[in-house]
């Protein structure tokens, strides 16, 4: 109906009333709300059908145009009490001393190596020196044969086990100490921070020696074979020529693996719980999401917020994404199911429900305790982990070819650094990405359908692995594992076994047994812990995969 007839229709009724009849209120607001409606629907139309600029001229008719009444809103506006907190951290943070709002990002007392020797990064660039911070329990024996070196995971310091000089409980606590997994009576077990890390190794905060001035997105990429690296200088530094065993869940069973593929004639035996041979694309996605939403706030200021306010809020989102990650849902329906925190309170935006409220705590907690900067490097040397040949000729091709860079450096010489110029000049492409379908009956060879099924590893991963052939080998996965599953883990040992390793074991914790997900290696002392106690004490001999 066109508007005059609705003014007419509207109107209508009322030629009709006596005088004094009460006019209903809503003859009164229907003519401008047709008016505003009629006008949005114009303008949504504008959007897409722009007529010439001389036909628009011709087109303009005279148009009523209601009188517009302003009212007061129906609803109250929301109060968003986690945006509050927000802007109160920043200007809590904005109001510290002239040294800067930088947290220091310490665990407490810890042992400090440091080397002068350089090391060289297999993606080309050069650390002039570093320090590797670690903490150590149990004794050396004379012979130096009873060392285990402890990977971390991601964003762990070398504080796995509470010390003299720093009592406060490490995140390993149970696992380690006397008749424990880790048994100290019997073995001397190591725990460092990685290369890149913030609790006292060399990282993105730390002073580049060059210009005194912090690295920031200065520093150069890593590897996890970099970090492993790093660690064998302390090795070499404490006189320990060879590992009794190589222990390290998630981020430290990569790393564990990476140590036996790059030392294996320094490497007894390994352990490796929740990691992988690869990284694989779903944790290369979640880890991608936690550094973007990162990087998109304003005070990462591209990596150069030291002494200024720290990206905290991004900080707080990437938090909350990889603790979706670290957990499992069975274990959080038993736990929060679809209670709210306060049903007694009307809904919110803000964290409502409990499993919210646990999110928001969890990033609120860490925001301020781990080094943005560490978290986007290191997490990046996660993804690009690959032991398969084809990439580990590539890598160790583009070392050989910066050996001489490394020794330009160490003669003094000027370093060409064009080679590096153009790392990150990377732009989207003028196609976007389009999925290609296959026909169904496509031929695959047998190399591209093994690739394609996790039940049978690759031949390149199976080459990649070959120096771990004589390596006795402990893998272990969790069922409720959401960022590394099983079948990563099942990737593991089956690999190792085609490579020619016939004293590997294999044990996955179905969902009966653990639930909560990646941080089952962080909870479970009796699965886990009990595991790792039994393969170390024992025999090097055949076993067999199997579940538990």
């Amino acid at each position: 109906m066109s508007l005059p007839r609705r003014l007419v229709a509207i109107a209508r009724p009322s030629l009709h009333r006596p005088l004094g009849t009460f006019t209903p209120l809503r003859s009164s607001w229907a003519i401008p709300y047709v008016g505003a409606r009629r006008q949005s629907n114009q303008a949504s139309r504008k959007l897409h059908l722009q007529a010439p600029r001389k036909a628009q001229s011709a087109a303009v008719q005279p148009e009523f145009k209601p009188e517009s009444q302003i009212y007061e809103s129906t609803n109250p506006a929301l109060s968003f009490p986690c945006l509050d907190a927000v802007e109160s951290r920043s200007a809590s943070l904005s109001r510290r001393s002239l040294s800067g709002p930088e947290p220091s990002y310490t665990t407490g007392s810890h042992l400090n190596f440091h080397s002068r020797q350089p090391l060289l990064l297999d993606w080309g660039g050069i650390l002039p020196e570093f320090d590797i911070a670690y903490e150590t329990w149990g004794i050396l024996n004379l012979e130096r044969s009873n060392a285990i070196l402890l990977h971390t995971g991601l964003s762990a310091s070398s504080h796995a086990h509470s010390t003299a000089t720093n009592p406060k409980p490490g995140w390993w606590e149970k696992f380690i100490g006397s008749g424990k997994p880790l048994d100290t009576d019997k073995y001397f077990v190591i725990c460092t921070n990685v290369v890149g890390g913030c609790y006292g190794s060399t990282g993105p905060s730390s002073v580049d020696p060059g210009n005194g001035e912090r690295y920031a997105t200065r520093f150069p990429i890593l590897t996890m074979e970099d970090m492993v690296r790093a660690q064998f200088r302390l090795l070499d530094g404490l006189g320990i020529e060879k590992l009794y065993a190589s222990v390290g869940s998630s981020m430290g069973g990569m790393q564990s693996l990476a140590a036996g593929v790059l030392f294996n004639e320094r490497v007894g035996r390994i352990v490796s719980i929740s990691g992988c041979a690869r990284s694989h694309p779903y944790s290369i996605a979640m880890r991608h999401t936690q550094r973007q939403v990162l990087m998109m706030d304003p005070n990462w200021s591209r990596g150069f917020y030291y002494d200024r306010i720290p990206p905290h809020g991004g900080m707080k989102l990437a938090r909350e994404i990889a603790t979706v990650t670290y957990r499992s849902g069975p274990e959080w329906e038993q736990r929060f199911g679809r209670r709210r925190a306060d049903p007694s309170r009307p809904p919110a935006l803000c964290p409502d429900f409990l499993i919210e409220t646990y999110l928001d705590h969890a990033g609120e907690k860490w925001c301020l305790e781990y080094d943005p900067n560490s978290l986007l490097y290191v997490s990046k040397a996660m993804d690009l982990f690959d032991l398969g040949q084809e990439h580990r000729s590539r890598i160790n091709k583009l070392r050989q070819e910066n050996t001489s860079k490394l020794q330009a450096f160490m003669d003094g010489e000027a370093i060409e650094t064009s080679a590096n110029g153009d790392l990150c000049n990377l732009t989207l492409p003028d196609q976007p990405y389009e999925e290609i379908e296959q026909p169904a009956d496509a031929a695959v060879n047998g190399e591209a359908e093994a690739a394609l099924d996790p039940r049978h590893p690759p031949q390149d991963l199976v080459a990649g692995l070959k120096p771990l052939a004589n390596t006795p080998a402990l893998v272990l996965g969790v069922a409720s594992d959401i960022l590394f599953p099983a079948w990563q883990q099942r990737e593991i040992a089956e690999t190792l076994q085609r490579a020619g390793n016939k004293d590997v074991t294999y044990i996955e914790l179905g969902e009966e047994k653990s639930l909560f997900g990646h941080d089952t290696f962080l909870l479970d002392l009796e699965n886990v812990g009990g595991a790792v106690q039994s393969f170390l004490e024992q025999m090097p001999s055949h076993h067999d995969a199997h579940s538990v």
